[in-house]
């Protein structure tokens, strides 16, 4: 049994069908060759596109010369009503200055600090999930309200009940619904005066997110101010000077990377749980032993989650089959050579991990679900050089640590408490929109250990 893959396209189609194709989703727009290639070069009329699947290019762009190979902005012109100035759109000089204020919050010993909210929100989930159990749930939907939970318990001590906070949630949920991963300006050069043509609703949820956002941000900064602050990851970003500059986040700033955080921190883990409680239900002798290993959770302390290996490649194989971001763009700074041909100054790199994560010269049964195959040769080799659901170099993932600790404990906390199971004639579509997602929902049987 092989895991749900979307359906290739035609190798070629117009660019207006592209277009159209692209922005219902990415996954299906894209032709079959790309699970073979090394690179693959587009063309249309306003730029040219390079999809670099070798992985000694990768490496280049990525890690050898990350400065060379900046973000480009036709993702953000998508991102940036919700996103602002964050971390993730930001290049240079302001990028370099925000992740020296942000990394020290997720160094080593902070990460155990977050554990004991990571166990309460499990906690929450479970109990959420058993008041559910015995039918059909749709689980992207709970992994959601468990991922959204995690973020705020760990990033402002409150719970998703919290008000803001779940309002926050709903708003977000909507914002989903209604943004396409790439707005016209991805497509179309147009100057900065120039209408982008969002959607009303995709506008009105972002000011409504990024306000509620600014009341709990703003809230901090007088707690902080009058030493009251609890001992978060918000507390720690927003008093954590540059070593360069002394300054700190001020309340618009700490808004935008607090909205990045919940994008990554929520969004991405949501998707990446959803595909492996499914991948669980549709191998059952995987489920069973996820479920057995999570007998070394007894007290919940941080040391435990070391010994989730299982869970943690479960949850590796998942992020492999479906990462959550599918597609990075990065833009060329001067002529580049790359293989048989020079990309032009401009030219849209895209690092595809849905694609080198499946690529057929690179993985052994790349289509398969294997969470065994990390602990063999081939699987340690594409783990160095074809596995980048993180990013690699500079920019990767700030909350990598954070998510391979939350994931493979939520993972182990459900399977101890339920079992699930498919639903026969409603396997799941991938599509990708801000991430891969179900088009139609993850659906499954849900029953109580």
């Amino acid at each position: 049994m092989i895991p749900p893959k979307p359906p290739a396209r035609p190798d070629r189609v117009s660019l207006l069908k592209y277009v159209r194709l692209f922005r219902r989703d990415i996954l299906s727009a894209q032709p079959a060759r790309l699970y073979r290639a090394w690179m693959a070069e587009f063309r249309t009329p306003f730029f040219r596109s390079y999809l670099v699947n070798q992985p000694e290019l990768v490496r280049r762009v990525l890690k050898e010369r990350p400065g060379d190979f900046p973000k480009s902005g036709r993702i953000g012109e998508g991102l940036r009503p919700l996103l602002g100035n964050s971390v993730f759109l930001t290049n240079g000089e302001v990028w370099k200055r925000q992740r020296r204020i942000i990394d020290p919050a997720f160094e080593g010993g902070r990460l155990k600090d977050t554990y004991a909210a990571m166990w309460q929100a499990a906690d929450a989930c479970v109990a959420r999930l058993g008041a559910r159990a015995g039918g059909q749930v749709e689980i992207e939907e709970v992994m959601s309200h468990a991922a959204a939970d995690v973020i705020f318990r760990t990033l402002f001590s409150i719970p998703i009940e919290h008000e803001t906070a779940a309002r926050v949630f709903h708003e977000f949920r909507d914002y989903q619904r209604s943004q396409p991963i790439l707005n016209l300006a991805a497509f179309v050069p147009l100057p900065r005066w120039m209408p982008r043509f969002f959607r009303r609703r995709t506008r009105a949820t972002a000011r409504t997110i990024r306000a509620l956002i600014a009341t709990l941000t703003e809230a901090r900064m007088q707690e902080i101010a009058a030493g009251t602050a609890p001992d978060d990851l918000a507390t720690k970003i927003m008093t954590t000077r540059d070593p360069q500059t002394g300054a700190r986040f001020d309340t618009a700033e700490m808004t935008d990377q607090v909205a990045i955080f919940f994008l990554a921190g929520h969004e991405t883990s949501a998707s990446a749980l959803a595909w492996a409680v499914y991948l669980l239900a549709l191998y059952p002798d995987w489920q069973e032993r996820v479920a057995q290993e999570a007998a070394v959770l007894k007290t919940g302390d941080f040391s435990e989650v070391g010994k989730l290996r299982i869970s943690r490649d479960v949850f590796r194989e998942t992020l492999r089959l479906y990462p959550p971001v599918p597609m990075m763009v990065r833009e060329t700074t001067c002529p580049e050579e790359m293989r048989d041909r020079v990309a032009p100054k401009g030219s849209q790199i895209v690092l595809s991990p849905w694609h080198l994560h499946r690529h057929e010269r690179l993985w052994e049964r790349p289509d398969h679900f294997d969470p065994a195959r990390w602990q063999t040769e081939n699987g340690r080799a594409c783990a160095r050089d074809a596995y980048i659901p993180f990013s690699a170099g500079p920019r990767v993932c700030t909350g990598a640590g954070f998510a391979m600790v939350e994931g493979p404990l939520l993972l182990a906390r459900l399977c101890a408490a339920f079992r699930f199971e498919p639903v026969p004639g409603r396997a799941p579509e991938p599509v990708a929109h801000l991430t891969v997602r179900a088009r139609d929902g993850i659906h499954l049987r849900v029953t109580p250990r």
